[in-house]
């Protein structure tokens, strides 16, 4: 005798919402599915249909980006960078390692090279990376997540925003983060950086996400099209929560190795190194260093970018001793966080290189 389950049970199962179930039935693309009273049931054997919109996606050509805004991106540097990986000559560097990805905006110009036989990402923030896995994994529960929101938010006057936004973000602070609560925490997550001020992940001592809202018009709080090319991208890529020198188990001699930390603060109001509970302070500073020779006495190819104290004071010459025995590029960027646009502009980043 045939059985049936619910919609409810059908989402769990192929790792959807229940509203694409809903919409999958109503398209007749479930065979068997049937409408009783109020409800759909769906025969027990019944198989995932396709989802059309990857198969669209797959005669798309998208240029990757970031899904995520982040402090720090470095969109700015992606070519300098690149032209140092590429000065070491064709089949030498293999793998490619980012210990601190941040946002991704030099992982995706490289994912998009399809050059490297190997990638390996980590962070320390554990919501960062959970957004990571839910991209990779479950892009579809996570679009239609998205695309709820969205169309929720985009209508509302600003008071509704406000009243939506921040009770996203009590639903973030609130929500373990388990595999149970994955996707929807990344949803809040993503929604929240879309919709925040400047798009900062700030949290207090408690850990808990404490950024207001932005005044943006549209935000583009889904962008399905990029998150779906990520999702495929990310296959391939290994992706680890936790401390940078874990990747020392990835990276040999093989290996291009890109480090972008939280930046050491140029002035009192430029310090958004608040991204988990424990700050990035000198100290770090210095224990990342050592890190760096210890992946450059691995034979590895290895990048830093940092920010340059001696856009305030010349005399600061702290990571010119930190990496005295390697290579400090002075060049130039402009700097797009600050609560104040007339203390954004240019000023030089460094860029270390063994």
């Amino acid at each position: 005798m045939l059985s049936y389950i619910s919609a409810k049970e059908a989402a769990e199962k192929w790792n959807i919402s229940q509203r694409r179930v809903a919409v999958l039935c109503s398209e007749s693309r479930i065979d068997g599915a049937m409408m009783v009273g109020k409800m759909w049931i769906i025969p027990g054997n019944a198989t995932k249909p396709e989802d059309k919109r990857a198969a669209k996606y797959e005669t798309k050509q998208v240029q990757l980006k970031p899904f995520v805004k982040w402090a720090g991106g470095k969109s700015q540097l992606v070519e300098q960078i690149k032209q140092l990986f590429q000065q070491e000559g064709p089949g030498r560097l293999t793998k490619y390692a980012e210990p601190m990805v941040g946002g991704g905006a030099l992982l995706f110009n490289i994912l998009s090279l399809n050059i490297f036989e190997q990638v390996y990402i980590c962070d320390i923030n554990a919501e960062l990376i959970n957004a990571y896995n839910a991209v990779k994994y479950n892009a579809d529960a996570l679009i239609d997540k998205l695309n709820a929101m969205q169309l929720n938010f985009l209508p509302m006057d600003e008071n509704g925003r406000k009243y939506y936004y921040y009770s996203i973000r009590d639903k973030f602070n609130n929500t373990l983060l388990n595999d149970d609560t994955c996707t929807d925490k990344a949803a809040y997550f993503i929604f929240l950086n879309k919709t925040c001020f400047n798009g900062l992940y700030r949290v207090n001592k408690k850990g808990q996400f404490n950024v207001p809202m932005g005044a943006y018009k549209t935000p583009c709080i889904c962008d399905e099209d990029n998150l779906r090319a990520v999702s495929k991208a990310l296959q391939n890529v290994t992706i680890v929560c936790g401390d940078y020198t874990q990747c020392r188990q990835f990276a040999d001699s093989n290996t291009f190795v890109y480090i972008d930390p939280p930046y050491r603060p140029i002035s009192q109001t430029s310090a958004f190194t608040a991204y988990n509970t424990d700050a990035f302070n000198d100290d770090e500073q210095i224990r990342l260093a050592a890190f760096f020779d210890e992946l450059n006495g691995k034979g590895a190819k290895v990048v830093l970018s940092n920010s340059d104290p001696k856009n305030i004071d010349p005399d600061d010459n702290f990571f010119d001793d930190l990496y005295k025995n390697y290579t400090i590029e002075r060049v130039s960027a402009t700097r797009m966080i600050n609560s104040k646009a007339t203390r954004r502009g240019q000023i030089n980043e460094l860029l270390i290189h063994n």
